[in-house]
């Protein structure tokens, strides 16, 4: 049996009878795992509000900002059309290790499931699968523990799991507080209170009505 769930909390962006849009917070899954402690996620309690709600896309876990659900079959087939198809623009916010040496450029590197270490992914050249990162600096920064970095706008052109981490990993300047690619996962921390990455941004044409929306969510670092 399952434990309650409460709709309560829930940071509502979007909603009307096709299309749910939430500001997730970063800690909360945005599906239910396996095993009875990680059933809460945004998915679960969306669907004790709206029973129609469908999952369309995810953010990980440690990730914070704009999520969107499809309501009813016919609303979800037509966003995840729009998915596949690279009609969904995403923008994110990161604040990465060091400074950047040039204003703006792109990541094109492929990537694949790292088996042995999952849920880790890796560049790989051979079996991996194409990934597109633009960046652009808006500012360099001291960090938490008085270190250089640099925070920076990301359009994934791509959606592959942990895209933007492993991408800016790649590059030599990691997301501050990642505890999978970052310089945490070396040296068991570098200040940063969370994961510093943030969806601000999701543009889209309405399933319904094809009117476009742009939902939108503060940094909160």
């Amino acid at each position: 049996m399952h434990p309650e769930v409460e709709p309560e909390g829930l940071r509502i962006l979007f909603a009307d009878a096709c299309l749910l849009a939430f500001d997730k917070p970063a800690g909360l899954l945005s599906v239910p795992g396996r095993g009875a402690d990680k059933y809460d996620s945004l998915a679960t309690r969306a669907v004790a509000r709206w029973s129609d709600a469908r999952v369309v896309h995810r953010l990980d876990m440690a990730t914070s900002g704009v999520i969107v659900f499809a309501r009813g079959a016919e609303a979800q087939r037509a966003l995840g059309a729009a998915f596949a198809a690279r009609e969904v623009q995403k923008h994110y916010v990161a604040v990465v290790t060091g400074s950047l040496a040039r204003n703006a450029g792109q990541i094109d590197l492929p990537l694949a499931a790292d088996w042995p270490n999952r849920p880790r992914q890796r560049v790989d050249a051979e079996r991996g699968k194409s990934a597109l990162t633009r960046w652009h600096v808006i500012r360099y920064e001291t960090g938490p523990d008085g270190e250089r970095c640099t925070r920076v706008a990301l359009t994934p052109v791509t959606g592959r799991s942990h895209q933007l981490r492993v991408h800016l990993k790649a590059i030599g300047h990691p997301i501050l507080g990642d505890p999978l690619y970052g310089t945490a996962a070396d040296t068991g921390a570098d200040g940063a209170p969370r994961l510093m990455l943030h969806a601000t941004a999701l543009s889209l044409a309405h399933p319904g009505d094809g009117r476009p929306l742009t939902m939108h969510s503060p940094v909160p670092f």
